[in-house]
């Protein structure tokens, strides 16, 4: 009876067994098009790279369009602002002096009234004692009048100098100002025609850089600020580097055209490609 009750339970077991056959039935298999998901092979990878680089590139040809405009810009900024704080301080200097000149004049009346007063004294004294006195006052308040009048003069010409100079840097600044006003009206005709498309270039950039591992992109736009044109990655060309052009060697060369693995050039850190990936002939 256990023999034949284990026979009856194998073909049981076999006819279970067969059954998602006889219906059809397949494994549950998920599809997506979000490749976010996915790890991106080597080869996509040097792939979305290179466009990036194409992006970049030409933003950067955008840039050049510009020239030197947006530093002189700045350079003619900043030097306004130095200009206008010397000429606040010569505004300043003028005014202490003009202060100090008014001064001078007032303890200049001053002694004067006094010599007046010591020389009707001298008039009424009751001995040579008191003249005496007197008369040495009115010496002092004498050389205290010239000493006056000699700072008013050294003020007069420290004075005059500083006018001379506020004077020259007011038409500096005058045409400093002249100067920004063309080059900022200059570039900005120029950021306007280009704007848009820089824009454009810009989102398509970001697009690229999400679709690139932190790391990666990290080594990607160092490498561009470190390399002289901004070229991150390059192709092979002539069997040489094609940002520094050392010679490359024919195993290198065939890892490379394998795209299995990023490759950089050992000379100048570059990331190299091969012309068919990059689509050039």
């Amino acid at each position: 009876m256990a023999t034949k009750s284990t026979a009856t339970k194998s073909k049981t077991d076999k006819k279970e067994t067969k059954k998602p056959e006889k219906q059809g039935v397949k494994p549950e298999v998920k599809i997506t098009d979000d490749n976010s998901d996915k790890d991106l092979t080597i080869e996509e990878k040097l792939s979305v790279l290179h466009n990036l680089q194409k992006i970049v590139s030409e933003i950067d040809d955008i840039k050049t369009l510009r020239g030197d405009l947006p530093l002189e810009v700045q350079d003619l900024e900043d030097e306004i602002v130095g200009l206008n704080t010397r000429q606040t301080k010569f505004n300043q200097e003028i005014k202490e002096i003009n202060v100090a000149m008014g001064q001078k004049r007032h303890e200049i009346e001053e002694s004067r009234v006094k010599i007046q007063k010591y020389t009707s004294q001298q008039d009424n004294v009751r001995n040579n004692r008191e003249f005496d006195n007197l008369s040495k006052e009115i010496e002092f308040q004498t050389l205290e009048v010239e000493l006056s009048e000699k700072r008013i003069r050294e003020f007069a010409v420290e004075k005059e100098r500083l006018e001379t100079e506020l004077n020259a840097t007011s038409e500096q600044l005058k045409e400093r100002k002249g100067d920004l006003k063309s080059k900022k009206s200059e570039l900005n005709e120029i950021v306007t025609e280009t704007k848009q498309e820089e824009d454009v270039l810009r989102d398509a950039a970001k697009d690229l850089e999400t679709k690139i591992e932190p790391r990666l992109l990290t080594a990607f736009k160092r490498i561009r600020k470190n390399a002289r044109n901004g070229l991150a990655i390059v192709t092979v060309q002539r069997d040489a580097c094609g940002g520094c052009f050392n010679k490359i060697p024919a195993q290198r060369q065939l890892d490379i055209r394998q795209r299995k693995k990023i490759i950089v050039c050992e000379y100048c850190g570059r990331i190299l490609i091969d012309k068919e990936l990059a689509g050039e002939e």
